[in-house]
């Protein structure tokens, strides 16, 4: 373990709060009662050309829900998965074809509630071994790494608006290159800057 794994696995072991979508849209009223469904996304740390880069997928511009969107490979809860770091390692095995065993888990972030009803933990990992990368077929468009500096530096995130189901939503976003990161995948990154700045 190097002094930049030992900061981020402290940082990962204080308190933190949980996210959302709704965090800069105080003004939504989520109704009582509503059931969330749990699910893992894993953010893959991996050291190139000696520095910290995080791994990113492209969603396929052919699927129903958030097409062409920067996300973290993750999805829900199996019943098959022990718990939801189990579901973030396993469907990073499937969307990318990372082994899991190549996985050193960090520690996790609080809970974040997405707007389309799922409560999701990321799970922070380091890849210490070389894989070959396997963008899933028809699910995953493009694999990229941004550097993990780009993205826990709160100087990068802007708050930017657009119209969703008739209102106005603000959201953030931490654009990189070409990649417009924003959305819930932003969201839980900037959770991921405030913790470590703490």
């Amino acid at each position: 373990m190097t002094p930049e794994l030992d900061i981020l696995r402290a940082a990962l072991g204080r308190p933190g709060r949980p996210s959302s979508d709704f965090d800069l849209n105080p003004e939504t009223v989520l109704p009582a009662g509503r059931k969330l469904r749990p699910a893992g996304v894993l953010a893959p740390i991996v050291r190139k050309n000696d520095d910290l880069h995080l791994l990113l997928t492209k969603r396929s511009s052919a699927l129903k829900h958030h097409p062409g969107q920067i996300a973290f490979p993750g999805g829900k809860q199996d019943d098959t998965d022990t718990d939801v770091v189990a579901a973030a390692l396993r469907e990073a095995r499937e969307e990318i074809g990372l082994p899991s065993h190549t996985v050193d888990v960090l520690g996790t972030l609080p809970a974040h509630e997405t707007v389309t009803g799922f409560i999701v933990t990321p799970v922070i990992g380091f890849v210490n071994e070389d894989f070959a990368i396997r963008p899933e077929q028809g699910e995953v468009a493009e694999v990229f790494s941004v550097p993990l500096s780009h993205v826990l530096r709160v100087e990068n995130y802007v708050v930017e608006s657009r119209r969703w189901r008739g209102t106005r939503r603000s959201y953030f976003a931490v654009p990189y290159g070409p990649y417009y990161i924003w959305g819930a995948t932003a969201r839980m990154l900037r959770a991921w800057t405030d913790q470590i700045s703490q």
